[in-house]
C-alpha cells in the first residue's frame, strides 16, 4: 500500500511523495547532497545528526544496502528524500533494500519529490528547518512544526553521537598496505567515521578512541604521539567545553582534525566559524592545495565553515580553498605541528586524492615539526 508523505518548510514551501520507510514524524535541518552514489556512507554519517538528507541524483537505492560499508554502527540522520527509491538492488554484496533498512532503524524516507525544485528552492533561500510526515498531512499544522523545532545554530549534537566510554580500534583499510604500528594515536569521538579510524591503523597507528568528553588530562594520560580531533554534527560555536579542552593540548602534543575537528582546533587557536548558505554535502567538491597547487576531488559534508580573519593575528595559515567558493578547506600551524582539514580524505570520491594527510600525521608525529600541509 502506497502511503501519503509531506515535507514542510519553516518558509511554509511543501513538497508531497510516497513514504517508503518508517511511518511517523521527524524535523531536522534540511540539506542537500551531490553524491551519485555512497548513501549507506551518508545515511550512516554521524555528522548528519539533526539534519534530513535530499539527494540530488534522482535513483537511489539500486545497488540496496551492504553493512561493511556503513560509516558507523546506525542512521544518524532525522529522515531521507529522493526522487525515486529503486524497487530493484542489484548488487551480489546486498544484504536488504534501502527502505527495508529505513524501516527497522525508524528512519522516514519520502519519495516522489520534486528534489531538484527543493535543491533549487534551498540554494536560493538556504538550507531551513523542516518536517517530515506520514502521519500528520495537515500542511499548516506542518509548517508551524518545522518553525517551532530547533534548528542547529547553537545547538551541541555531538553528545548524542559519541561514544560514552574508551575503546581501542584495531581493524585497517581493506585497501591500503598496512605499515607496522609506530605510533599511539587518542582520537577524539565527536561522531567519528569509521574509515577514518582504519586509515590511521593502516598508516601504523595504535588508535585509542575516547568520548567527546574526555579531559585533556584524561588524553595525555595515554601518554599519546598524536592526537585525533575527528568529524561530527552540529554548530562548531556550540562546544565551548570541547574546544577549552583541546586548547590545552596545544603545543603538548601534534594534531590532525578533520571536518568538525578542523573548526574546533582553528577555535582553540583563537579564531571563530560562521555558517554556511547551503553548506557542501557532496562526493565531487574541488579543493587546491596552496603548496602545490594541485587541485583534489574531494568529499564533504559540512554546514559551517572556519572564519579565516579570525585568525590573522596567529602564526596560522591556510593550506587548502575550496574552488566553488573560495571558504577555508585547511589550515596549520607555522610554528607547530598542528594541521587540519574541513574536508573528508577518508573518504574515495578522487577516488584516493587526500589520503596523503594521513602520511603527513604520521611524519608530524615521527619528527614533532609542523609540515606542509
Amino acid at each position: 500500500m502506497i502511503k501519503p508523505a509531506i515535507l514542510a518548510l519553516e518558509d511554509g514551501t511543501i513538497f508531497r511523495g510516497r513514504s517508503f520507510g518508517a511511518d511517523g514524524e521527524c524535523d531536522g535541518e534540511v540539506v542537500f547532497n551531490t553524491s551519485m552514489m555512497g548513501y549507506p556512507e551518508i545515511l550512516t554519517d554521524p555528522s548528519y545528526r539533526a539534519q534530513m538528507v535530499c539527494m540530488t541524483y534522482p535513483l537511489i537505492g539500486n545497488y540496496g544496502i551492504t553493512e561493511e560499508d556503513f560509516e558507523s554502527k546506525k542512521i544518524w540522520m532525522s529522515g531521507f528524500i529522493v526522487k525515486e527509491n529503486s524497487r530493484i538492488a542489484s548488487n551480489w554484496r546486498s544484504s536488504k533494500p534501502l527502505g527495508q533498512l529505513l524501516k527497522e532503524q525508524g528512519i522516514i524516507g519520502i519519495e516522489g519529490v520534486d528534489t531538484r525544485r527543493l535543491v533549487k528552492h534551498i540554494r536560493e533561500a538556504g538550507a531551513m528547518k523542516g518536517i517530515l510526515s506520514t502521519t500528520d498531512l495537515d500542511e499548516q499544522s506542518l509548517v508551524a512544526k518545522a518553525k517551532a523545532s530547533p534548528g542547529l545554530v547553537g545547538r551541541d549534537c555531538v553528545k548524542e553521537v559519541s561514544v560514552s566510554e574508551p575503546y581501542e580500534w584495531t581493524e585497517a583499510c581493506p585497501d591500503a598496505k598496512q605499515k607496522q604500528q609506530e605510533f599511539h594515536v587518542v582520537a577524539f569521538d565527536y561522531g567519528i567515521k569509521y574509515n577514518i579510524l582504519r586509515l590511521l591503523v593502516s598508516n601504523g597507528c595504535k588508535v585509542t578512541v575516547v568520548p567527546a568528553v574526555a579531559t585533556a588530562e584524561q588524553v595525555m594520560a595515554y601518554k599519546p604521539d598524536g592526537v585525533f580531533l575527528s568529524n561530527g554534527p552540529g554548530d562548531p560555536a556550540a562546544l565551548p567545553y570541547i574546544v577549552n579542552e583541546v586548547e590545552k593540548l596545544i603545543g603538548k602534543v601534534p594534531m590532525f582534525g578533520i571536518c568538525l575537528g578542523h573548526q574546533i582546533l582553528a577555535q582553540a587557536l583563537g579564531g571563530k566559524t560562521y555558517k554556511l548558505k547551503f553548506g557542501h554535502h557532496g562526493g565531487n567538491q574541488p579543493v587546491m592545495r596552496l603548496c602545490t597547487r594541485e587541485v583534489e576531488i574531494s568529499s564533504q559534508n559540512h554546514g559551517f565553515t572556519v572564519d579565516m580573519d579570525s585568525l590573522k593575528d596567529k602564526p596560522v595559515e591556510i593550506t587548502h580553498m575550496n574552488l566553488n567558493d573560495n571558504t577555508v578547506e585547511g589550515l596549520a600551524h607555522k610554528e607547530l605541528p598542528l594541521f587540519s582539514v574541513q574536508y573528508h580524505p577518508e573518504a574515495a570520491p578522487g577516488p584516493h586524492d587526500s589520503r596523503y594527510l594521513f602520511g603527513l600525521f604520521t611524519d608530524m608525529m615521527r619528527t614533532g615539526k609542523p609540515v606542509v600541509a
